[in-house]
């Protein structure tokens, strides 16, 4: 019995040594980022910035996999499935790795099958309405809503989105009610806002950005503790009379559970050492994207925050009976 655990101790060493000398010589073949949306989007241009920049660091290959459907679930999924030993990376966002755990029922754990590398950053939500709206401010509009119960119309870029949850907790939290439009994707939201088919949307700011300059939609608040840098007039929900109402779009990357630490360390510092230079910030910053700060680049920060957005946006899923289109 003895030499048998023997054996199996000598096994668990072999076994650790040569996790570490894979870990040391990764990588040494290409690795594929799995994206969960179709090319062209925020979150496809964002990752193949990433993977361009392991390509440069890791010399290696990068091939971007799009994945797209039902919310993003098919490309969680397929990253889910792979194998964890480096070599496939996922990007995404809240949605994808947080807000489909309420919304679908999951054949995997959207909080605990994916290993975090690192929290990228966020991109807040606007409230905007259409041009004609009969209110210049947040409490403008709050109080329009007020006299008006159940007339006003908001457009929304999908069900269970974070636009269409903000929404809710926007009405919750300013006692009105309204009705919620759904449309599929962004880009007939924005064109139904600016001719004035709704009265107003609750949804991600890169989105309007284009609008606002114009001056073709009104812009009330950014759902955020700082102002927009590439909308600096857009005064925050904090100086407008809402304080701590905020809401977001957060990116992160993470890899198949069970995936050496020592490669998790080794993709965490490229991401970091990428996200310390001047003018990758200020590039993401004019794209209306705030990175996280330094001290919470880690994989720990990304699972704790999972979990905390969970926690807070999954009630309301339920309670308001959502269900996923």
């Amino acid at each position: 019995m003895n030499r048998f655990f023997r054996a199996l101790t000598v096994f668990a060493g072999v076994l650790g040594f040569l996790a570490s000398a894979a870990a040391q010589s990764y990588p040494s073949r290409p690795i594929t980022v799995i994206v969960p949306f179709p090319p062209g989007g925020a979150t496809d241009v964002l990752a193949r910035f990433l993977g361009e920049r392991l390509r440069e660091t890791l010399g290696q290959p990068v091939v971007i996999e799009n994945v797209s459907g039902a919310a993003g679930t098919l490309g969680v999924g397929r990253a889910v499935r792979a194998l964890p030993d480096g070599y496939t990376v996922s990007v995404g966002t809240s949605t994808t790795h947080m807000l489909t755990g309420g919304l679908y029922t999951l054949p995997f754990d959207i909080l605990n099958d994916l290993d975090p590398v690192i929290l990228i950053g966020s991109e807040p939500l606007m409230i905007l309405g259409k041009k004609t709206l009969p209110a210049d401010n947040l409490a403008e509009l709050i109080a329009w809503l007020k006299a008006n119960p159940d007339r006003a119309s908001v457009g929304l870029a999908g069900v269970g989105a974070i636009g269409h949850l903000t929404g809710l907790a926007f009405q919750k939290e300013t006692g009105t009610r309204y009705q919620f439009i759904p449309y599929r994707g962004i880009a007939p939201v924005v064109q139904d806002l600016v001719s004035g088919q709704i009265d107003f949307v609750i949804e991600p700011s890169s989105n309007y950005y284009s609008q606002v300059r114009a001056g073709t939609v009104k812009a009330f608040a950014v759902t955020a503790k700082q102002r927009l840098g590439v909308l600096p007039q857009v005064p925050t929900t904090d100086e407008v009379g809402l304080p701590g109402f905020y809401a977001s779009v957060w990116f992160g990357v993470w890899v198949p559970k069970g995936t050496p630490k020592d490669i998790v360390t080794k993709l965490n510092g490229v991401f970091v050492e990428t996200f310390a230079k001047s003018e990758v910030q200020q590039s993401l910053a004019e794209k209306g994207l705030t990175l996280v700060p330094r001290e919470q680049q880690t994989p720990e920060t990304l699972r704790a925050y999972q979990k905390e957005e969970a926690a807070r946006w999954w009630p309301i899923i339920k309670s308001a009976n959502i269900k996923a289109e």
